[in-house]
C-alpha cells in the first residue's frame, strides 16, 4: 500500500505573518506540523521560531522516511535529533524558560502493508474513510480546542474586553507562559528539538483497505468541526470529498471575517494558520 496525494493547502491566519503550519508527504508517509506561536523573544534565524521547528521538523521527518531505515518513531526521533543540533548551532542564546523553546503539535501517519502507523502530539488530528464508508477520528484536537474556547471566553469576560482583542491575549500572556513551561516536563508533550520527545508521542495503528481516503489537518482547518461546529468531524471529510480543500478553507474564512473579534466563537485571535493534506491509499 501506499499514499496518493488528492488535495493539500496551507494557509497564514494573517497574511502579514508567517504561516506557522508546514505538511508534508511522501509514498509511504505523511505529516502536518503546526508551530505553536512564540511568547516572547524569538531565538533562531527566520520570520519565528514556530515557523522553523514546523518546517525544519516536516523536512527531516519526510527525509528520514524517505530513507527507508527504521519505523515510523525511530523517523520522528530522527528529526528531533536534527533539531536538537541545529537548535544548539544557531540559536541567538540558550532559553531562560522551556517557553522559550520551540515546538509544535503534530500527526504523522506511515503505511507498512495494510497497517497505518499514527503518531501525534498536541490538537493536529487525522481523519479516515474507508471504502466501505466507515469513519474514524484520530487525535485530541476536539477536547484541546473545548479548552481553549473555554479559556479565551473566561479571559475576555474578567477584561470585559472580546475574545480577540490584542488585550486579551496580552493579559494572558503570564499564565500562557506558565503553561508552555509544563510542556514536556509530564505527560503534556510537544515536538521539540529533544528526541525525548518521540518516545511520549501518542500512538495508534489502524488496518489499512485499498481506497481509503485520509485528511491530516491542523487545528486551524478543523475549526470548522472544533470550534465553529460548522460540521461535525465526519460531516467535514465529506464536504471536503465533495467540495474540496479550497471551498472549505473559503468558508472557514468566511466564518471567521463574519466574526472578527471572537465574540460568536470565543478564541484568541481571528484567523489562525490552517493546513490540510488529503490523501488516498492505493495498492
Amino acid at each position: 500500500m501506499r499514499f496518493e496525494q488528492i488535495g493539500a493547502l496551507s494557509l497564514p491566519g494573517n497574511p502579514q505573518k508567517p504561516n506557522e503550519d508546514s505538511y508534508g508527504a511522501t509514498p509511504h508517509a505523511a505529516c502536518v506540523f503546526d508551530g505553536a506561536t512564540g511568547l516572547g523573544e524569538m531565538l533562531m534565524p527566520g520570520k519565528s521560531d514556530a515557523q522553523w521547528i514546523a518546517n525544519f521538523a516536516m523536512r527531516r521527518f519526510c527525509a528520514h522516511a524517505e530513507s527507508g531505515q527504521g519505523e515510523i518513531r525511530d523517523w520522528l526521533r530522527g528529526a528531533a535529533e536534527d533539531a536538537e543540533r541545529s537548535f544548539l548551532a544557531l540559536r541567538r542564546r540558550p532559553p531562560r524558560e522551556n517557553y522559550e523553546i520551540p515546538c509544535a503539535s503534530a500527526v504523522m501517519t506511515a503505511v507498512e502493508g495494510n497497517l497505518l502507523h499514527i503518531l501525534w502530539f498536541g490538537d493536529c488530528a487525522l481523519m479516515l474513510r474507508g471504502p466501505d464508508g466507515g469513519f474514524m477520528f484520530i487525535g485530541d484536537t476536539l477536547s484541546k480546542r473545548e479548552s481553549e474556547r473555554a479559556r479565551a471566553e473566561k479571559t475576555s469576560r474578567a477584561l470585559k474586553h472580546r475574545p480577540a482583542d490584542a488585550s486579551v491575549r496580552d493579559e494572558f500572556l503570564p499564565a500562557l507562559r506558565a503553561s508552555r513551561n509544563l510542556v514536556n516536563t509530564g505527560n503534556d508533550w510537544l515536538f521539540t528539538p529533544d528526541p525525548a520527545c518521540a518516545g511520549h508521542a501518542k500512538s495508534a495503528n489502524v488496518e489499512l483497505a485499498g481506497g481509503t481516503l485520509l485528511l491530516l489537518a491542523s487545528d486551524g482547518f478543523l475549526a470548522l468541526a472544533s470550534d465553529y461546529q460548522r460540521y461535525t468531524p465526519d460531516e467535514l471529510l465529506s464536504a471536503v470529498q465533495q467540495h474540496g480543500l479550497q471551498q472549505l478553507a473559503d468558508e472557514l474564512r468566511a466564518i471567521e471575517m463574519a466574526d472578527p473579534a471572537g465574540v460568536k466563537f470565543p478564541r484568541f485571535k481571528t484567523s489562525d494558520d490552517a493546513t490540510a493534506l488529503l490523501l488516498r491509499a492505493v495498492a
